[in-house]
């Protein structure tokens, strides 16, 4: 039950909610958190803030105030490796990232949280690159007082599925390397594809296991990936090779070296020729020229959730099209941009 009285006569009562003061292009923050006993020195300052009159509580035994509520809905949102604040601030709490990872947010569940209207939450995009402690997600009753029903409901919802929320593991992999291309076997040019492979699997967490070269050569493309298995390589990259020229036999070499489960071809731009498989429990991508050239490409949006365990197939890749046509800013922000959600 909500009443309101004058500021004036609010003397010596308890703020039922936090009051948030802001100031243009200064700051945004509690200026009175709830539980504040008014003051006669705070009418003033209530009053610059537009509170004329104040609230006074009274819940039902079938209503919640917004910071119970705040909490009870975070702490259902968390799933495996999130964490979330001690206690609401504004009504809100804030989950963040209890390891680095992947975040992955269950889109259609959290449309179907959101679309019960008095409780909310926002989130990055499924399928970022977090760090620990990033802020992945916030949530908050949009009411100061609901039913607690509602709420419940919600609660329910968000926990469906192992939560709505969750960071997954990047499994470090000993990554073998396959670098193919007979100008580079036979060294008309230097090779450039390691270093920029290394950069990559290693900011994950990975590393090179071993490296291989192979001229244009189904078989011996084939070969040398059998090698990089046979030192003991648990996920196997190959470059290059992988368009329409008469020469490029990288993504035949990988079929003969006894991969299944491949899918060729992808909906996004740099990269739309990549191939991923797996050979036995060893999953293997074919990278495509562009991913020298380019600083982000599709290999960039994969590599996490292969490193996850994830299973990418045709579906996986056609949901990718949408948000998969890279702006090549000249200044790359990278995952802080719309390329790939």
């Amino acid at each position: 039950m909500l009443t309101t009285l004058p500021v004036e006569q609010a003397v010596g009562m308890v703020l039922p909610h936090d009051i948030t003061e802001i100031v243009k292009d200064s700051h945004k923050g509690r200026a009175f958190k709830k539980g504040h006993i008014i003051r006669q020195e705070d009418i003033d300052h209530l009053k610059r803030l537009g509170k004329d009159n104040i609230y006074i509580l009274t819940l039902e035994t079938d209503e919640i105030h917004e910071n119970e509520a705040a909490a009870l809905l975070a702490g259902s949102l968390a799933g495996q490796g999130i964490a979330m604040s001690a206690s609401a601030v504004e009504g809100k709490i804030t989950l963040t990232a209890a390891r680095d990872g992947l975040l992955r947010v269950n889109v259609d569940t959290l449309y179907r949280f959101n679309l019960l209207g008095e409780v909310m939450c926002a989130t990055l995009h499924d399928n970022t690159p977090v760090q620990k402690g990033e802020t992945v997600a916030a949530t908050r009753l949009i009411p100061l007082v609901a039913p607690r029903s509602l709420v419940v409901k919600a609660a329910g919802i968000a926990a469906e599925n192992g939560h709505i929320l969750q960071v997954l593991p990047l499994r470090s992999a000993n990554a073998g390397l396959v670098i193919t291309g007979s100008e580079v076997f036979h060294g008309r040019i230097k090779d450039r594809f390691e270093e920029v492979l290394r950069e990559k699997l290693e900011k994950l967490g990975s590393r090179i296991h071993s490296v291989e070269f192979a001229p244009d050569d189904v078989a011996l493309i084939a070969a040398a990936i059998g090698r990089c298995l046979a030192a003991g390589a648990d996920l196997i990259v190959t470059s290059g090779g992988m368009s329409v020229d008469p020469d490029d036999m990288t993504r035949a070499g990988i079929l003969a070296a006894g991969a299944i489960e491949t899918t060729y071809g992808t909906p996004v731009l740099p990269g739309a020729m990549l191939l991923v498989g797996r050979i036995g429990e060893v999953p293997i991508a074919g990278v495509p020229a562009c991913g020298m050239y380019h600083k982000i490409t599709v290999l960039d949006l994969l590599l996490p959730r292969i490193l996850t365990g994830a299973s990418i197939g045709r579906e996986e890749l056609a949901r990718m099209g949408h948000g998969g046509l890279c702006r090549n800013c000249k200044v790359c922000h990278y995952p802080v941009c719309n390329f790939g959600k």
